[in-house]
């Protein structure tokens, strides 16, 4: 197949879960035959990565309109090119460019994340946005993916628009190597972490209060970013608590590193559908702490810890536990993603359904 993919920043993945499935989803098509370009945002020295073709088209950067805008120019210049059999877009905001390939033959999927308009960084027209893109993805691409059981509920609910279902996926295996860990001055198995985009329904605010608390010698590991939310980011900061560290945004093999390490890995965002850095703490065997949602239930099951308003208790209970107890959580995470979330498995049923979508 010819695939293109569009509507993330691009890869090699450094700023969130649609990169990175975008990178991991990409490269294994690549490794089985197929040829994928994925249009990016960020300019690379290099025209290729790992067998994928980069397109490269210059965003024009604003909070609420870059990723329509880009994605917009991306489908014109993919329809010019016309070397394409189907196109896989991400996020539903998306959703209007998706009936463009399929006027002239090309079938599109869609992969609509989670419900966006709950996030309270989007003004009243972006949220007005999101909940008309929703109702247009039910009829404008020829398929449309939901990652979590819940989304797909709400689609069929709302919109009797029936969805195939393909979770995130990630590897369950631990990194040996502890070179970050020794830039931040950690030590494995002595810290707690957490990893979002620093946005305020994502609660790091809300991790950091409850760790400070906390009674131990542990550390607090706050990984993240966001380019629109800074006045919120400040806030995050604004600590004299000397266990607490907060290094920015990290990607790559040092971000495997910290979430393999980590003695309690905590997921306390609030929207969305599946959240990567959950599937991904959990395959690397953390004892992960969790805020309950149905999203997030539907991912970590029992084999991690829920928390609703009682975050400062399970904190408490997780950096006082003995390593024996955090190894046995670890394992039943470790087993539950090689069963449920492998990239295999996922990529496996991508291709299925593009290969499907051409031949319908």
């Amino acid at each position: 197949m010819r695939i293109a993919l569009l509507g993330t920043r691009g890869i090699p993945a450094n700023y969130g879960g649609f990169e990175t499935f975008a990178e991991e989803i990409s490269v294994r098509l690549v490794e089985r035959g197929h040829q994928v370009t994925v249009y990016c945002r960020e300019k690379h020295a290099f025209s290729e990565y790992r067998g994928v073709q980069l397109r490269y088209l210059p965003p024009i950067q604003h909070k609420y309109l870059e990723t329509v805008l880009h994605t917009g120019v991306s489908t014109f210049d993919l329809l010019l090119r016309r070397d394409f059999d189907v196109v896989l877009y991400c996020n539903a905001a998306n959703a209007m460019f998706t009936i463009l390939p399929r006027i002239l033959g090309v079938p599109s999927a869609l992969n609509v994340d989670g419900l966006e308009r709950h996030r309270k960084k989007w003004n009243q027209f972006a949220k007005t946005w999101y909940l008309m893109s929703e109702w247009l993805a039910t009829w404008c691409c020829s398929a449309v993916i939901t990652d979590a059981q819940r989304i797909r509920e709400y689609y069929l609910e709302r919109y009797g628009k029936d969805s195939t279902f393909i979770p995130y996926g990630a590897e369950a295996r631990k990194v040996q190597e502890t070179s970050a860990l020794r830039e931040l001055g950690l030590e494995s198995g002595k810290y707690v972490l957490y990893v979002s985009r620093m946005e305020p329904e994502n609660n790091a605010l809300m991790v950091r209060e409850a760790f400070e608390k906390v009674r131990t010698d542990f550390k607090l590991v706050l990984v993240g970013d966001a380019p629109y939310a800074p006045d919120y980011i400040r806030k995050v900061k604004d600590t004299l608590d000397p266990r607490i560290i907060i290094p920015g945004a990290i990607y790559g093999d040092s971000y495997h590193q910290l979430q393999s390490h980590c003695a309690v890995y905590v997921q306390a965002t609030e929207v969305g559908g599946t959240h990567p850095a959950l599937i991904e703490a959990m395959g690397h065997g953390a004892l992960v702490l969790y805020l309950e949602t149905p999203e997030s239930l539907e991912v970590a099951g029992e084999d991690a810890v829920p928390f609703t308003g009682d975050l400062v208790d399970r904190l408490q209970w997780a950096v006082g536990a003995s390593e024996e107890e955090r190894a046995l959580w670890a394992g039943r995470a470790m087993q539950r993603i090689e069963r449920l979330y492998s990239w295999k498995v996922v990529t496996d049923q991508y291709e299925a359904l593009l290969q499907g979508l051409i031949q319908r």
